[in-house]
């Protein structure tokens, strides 16, 4: 009975710090991954507008890409450009 009373609590708090260290890592992963995101949304965003018009596939990459953000945390400044980038035209796949 004595080595469980010993035994459990440093068991314990081994897995206590196990599970901070992973959230730790985990977070620092979300952030980096928002910031990929975020980088790659500027670009699309400043090329796009730039042409005036945006390929139906640039589009939809744009929105999924920034539902990942969003769903990361992420809001602000690329949310205006999402509402900038909704009002260009689609440009149609030539055929």
């Amino acid at each position: 009975m004595q080595t469980y009373t010993v035994a459990l609590p440093v068991a314990l708090g081994y897995i206590v710090w196990l599970l901070k260290n992973q959230k730790c890592d985990r977070d620092a992963n979300s952030r980096g991954t928002m910031l990929l995101l975020r980088v790659q949304l500027i670009e699309y965003h400043d090329k796009y507008m730039r042409l005036g018009e945006i390929p139906s596939y640039a589009y939809q990459n744009f929105c999924e890409m920034y539902d990942a953000y969003h769903a990361l945390g992420g809001n602000g400044m690329v949310t205006k450009m999402k509402n900038e980038i909704e009002e260009l035209h689609l440009k149609q796949k030539e055929r």
